[in-house]
């Protein structure tokens, strides 16, 4: 069973569709109990798929356990975790950046991994098996002007998926992530010409990346066939990162 994080919409809904597509049963999480998470859910089972939809706050302790219990009664032990949930990311020059405006972006990807992690490894070490796949970014590599409260905490992301995939190795529980580059999640002919142009000169494949192109990425990490990968970043930008 695989639990994504944020998986009401975005990135998370596209690979949550394609994890339930590869045969996992899926939970799928939102914020908000707004119906988001509950038309991914339904999407899944329309396709032959197994899903229940699940809200709550992944950076709050106590809606973590709720939440993880919630799953693992309904669906069952989560085998694969996958941590995608983020938050408005506000640019402001460095001087204006607070140390709150980087504790924001460190609850989303560096609490909420952790909590998420804590509720599920004990699980995964007891059958010996286990895939964590975190969504980081390409900022890290390529890190934009007036980002650097989100550029930090992904690059912390990366420390955190390195250190779990050293010490959960001996366990059967592979830790890697996958970094995207610029992916539109609206349809390509909804992004300004302007934008697109600019982005497909700098790529060399010559096109824009899809959502399911990183969905693709994830499915592999969360494979058996990925069992001798851990500790890994996979890029997903086209080969922007070249320079």
């Amino acid at each position: 069973m695989a639990f994504v994080s944020g998986s009401s919409r975005g990135l998370g809904r596209h690979i949550a569709v394609r994890l339930a597509r590869d045969g996992l049963s899926v939970a799928v999480n939102g914020l908000h109990d707004d119906g988001q998470a509950a038309e991914v859910a339904a999407e899944i089972r329309g396709q032959g798929g197994v899903a229940d939809s699940f809200s709550g706050d992944v950076t709050d302790e106590g809606h973590v356990r709720e939440l993880v219990a919630a799953v693992q009664r309904d669906l069952g032990p989560v085998d694969v975790l996958v941590l995608n949930a983020t938050g408005p990311q506000p640019e402001a020059p460095l001087e204006e950046v607070a140390w709150e405006d980087h504790l924001v972006q460190l609850e989303y990807f560096v609490k909420s991994p952790v909590l998420l992690g804590r509720a599920v490894v004990a699980g995964m070490r007891e059958r010996g098996w286990g895939r964590i796949v975190e969504i980081d970014s390409e900022v890290v590599d390529l890190p934009p002007p007036e980002r650097s409260a989100y550029v930090t905490a992904k690059s912390a992301q990366v420390g955190l998926t390195r250190s779990w995939a050293r010490e959960l190795a001996p366990f059967g529980i592979t830790v890697n992530a996958v970094a995207p580059g610029f992916i539109p999640v609206e349809r390509h002919e909804d992004v300004a010409p302007e934008v697109k142009s600019a982005y497909v000169g700098s790529v060399p494949t010559g096109r824009m990346g899809t959502p399911e192109d990183v969905a693709h990425a994830v499915s592999f990490l969360a494979s058996e066939e990925a069992a001798f990968i851990t500790g890994q970043r996979l890029v997903v930008d086209g080969g922007r990162g070249l320079g």
